[in-house]
Formats: structure tokens, C-alpha cells, sequence
């Protein structure tokens, strides 16, 4: 048996070996061929391609630059008509509020200077009197 044994073992060897050989074989073989189909482009066209997808890509970002320069242009813009409009506002309010002042101002040196005239001539007049019963008697 062990003669036996050791025929067939290398029987067995043989063929298992041959089986092997050829799914290599074959293997190889599928593998050349989806390498092929699915290969990168050539070197130049893989670098045209990226230059393409580089100043693409530059293109892009100048134009929402610009965009986003034109938005902050009109942003600007509105918050400067806006600060005028609210400067404008607090310089009508604050000159009716100056003219108020102004008026009441003018409205107390007038009832003082009317106070004092009424104050001098009820002086003048109750003097008047005293100086007479003064004189009289």
C-alpha cells in the first residue's frame, strides 16, 4: 500500500499542479483583459484632463468671487442709503427738538422780561402813592 500510496499522491500532485497552472492561466488572462478595458487614459490625456478640471475649477471660484464681491458691493450700499436715511432722521429730530428748546427758551426770557416790567411799573406805581402821601404831609 505504501507504493500505492505514493503513486497517487504524485498523480494526484500532477494533475492538482496542471489544475492550477491553468486558473492561473486563465486568471491572467481575465485580468489583462479588464485592465485593458478599464486603463487609465494615456499620460497626456490624464494631464489634459486635470488642466481641464483645474481651470474649470478656478473658473468657478473667480465667479462666486465675483458674485459674492458684487452682493457685498450691494450690501454696502444699502447699509450706506441706510445709515444716511437714520443720520438724516436724528438730525430732523434733534433740530424740532433744538426749535422746542429754542422756543420754550424764548418763550421764558419773554415772561421773564413781562414779570419784570410788571414787577418795575407795580413799583413805580405803588411808590408813586407813598411819595405823594410823603410830600403831603
Amino acid at each position: 500500500m505504501p507504493e500505492n500510496y505514493g503513486r497517487g499522491r504524485s498523480r494526484g500532485e500532477d494533475s492538482g499542479m496542471g489544475t492550477q497552472l491553468t486558473c492561473f492561466a486563465v486568471g491572467a488572462t481575465l485580468g489583462a483583459v479588464v485592465a485593458l478595458l478599464l486603463a487609465p487614459k494615456s499620460g497626456r490625456e490624464l494631464r489634459e484632463d486635470l488642466a481641464d478640471a483645474t481651470r474649470k475649477g478656478v473658473d468657478r471660484a473667480r465667479e462666486t468671487g465675483s458674485q459674492l464681491s458684487t452682493r457685498a458691493g450691494e450690501y454696502y450700499e444699502t447699509a450706506t442709503s441706510r445709515a444716511g436715511e437714520l443720520a438724516a432722521t436724528a438730525r430732523e429730530a434733534a433740530s424740532r427738538r433744538g426749535e422746542r428748546f429754542s422756543s420754550a427758551l424764548e418763550a421764558g426770557r419773554q415772561a421773564y422780561q413781562e414779570e419784570k416790567r410788571r414787577t418795575e411799573s407795580s413799583a413805580l406805581t405803588e411808590d408813586q402813592p407813598r411819595a405823594l402821601e410823603g410830600g403831603n404831609v
